[in-house]
């Protein structure tokens, strides 16, 4: 499953090159588009013929092609998306950490795949040091200081979990009073890494009540 993810990542990066070369050829012709993915493409598609009137026509069969290699791509991320939800489906313990807040299934099965036995961490502030999600430490005299995030360990599932803390915080119509105090009292970067350091745990614990099972 980590493998399929790895694979579903390196195409979604392929994807971003693509939009963002097309959005600078463009651009130089005096062409330019919405900001993001799906607004910017489906505005190239409309706008079609205005393009092939200000593009040189050398231009125009190769701003054909990658278009069709950018659909080729989101064809292929999709089947890797679908092949996922197939093995969220089949774990229980998938769906369980799924219906927690800011963790969808691409989430839960990168956190069910890489943690394995949960049991292997002594405790959810463990996985959350594993993760990168603890304050750094340092300091002289006995004074301890913390600072940023360690960022260590695996970044591709500290992203997930922070674009999912991060729509949780954005889109959420009734916070919580925990993310309206963390709100209230932190920067909103901040905020958004204290409800992921949360959401690790919370997930930490739900896999370790299945390893009881």
């Amino acid at each position: 499953m980590l493998s399929v993810h790895r694979m579903r990542a390196l195409l979604v990066t392929f994807r971003t090159m693509q939009i963002n070369q097309l959005r600078r050829l463009l651009y130089e012709f005096g062409v330019s588009f919405r900001a993001g993915r799906l607004a910017g493409l489906a505005e190239m598609r409309v706008r079609m013929a205005e393009i092939e009137e200000t593009l040189p026509g050398s231009l125009l069969g190769s701003l054909q092609d990658q278009l069709q290699r950018i659909v080729g791509l989101q064809s292929d991320i999709e089947t890797l998306e679908k092949r996922i939800g197939v093995w969220n489906k089949q774990e229980a313990a998938c769906r369980a950490i799924a219906r927690v807040p800011g963790i969808g299934r691409l989430t839960a099965t990168a956190l069910g795949a890489t943690m394995g036995q949960a049991r292997a961490f002594k405790s959810e502030r463990e996985f959350a040091a594993f993760l990168g999600l603890v304050p750094r430490q340092s300091g002289t005299g006995g004074k301890v200081r913390l600072g940023s995030i360690s960022k260590r360990g695996d970044p591709y599932l500290r992203t997930l979990l922070i674009h999912g803390a991060r729509s949780v915080m954005c889109q959420a119509k009734a916070p919580s009073a925990w993310q309206s105090q963390v709100r209230a009292r932190r920067p909103a970067n901040v905020a958004v890494v204290a409800l992921t350091n949360k959401m690790a745990r919370m997930a930490w614990a739900i896999l370790t009540s299945f390893c009881v099972l």
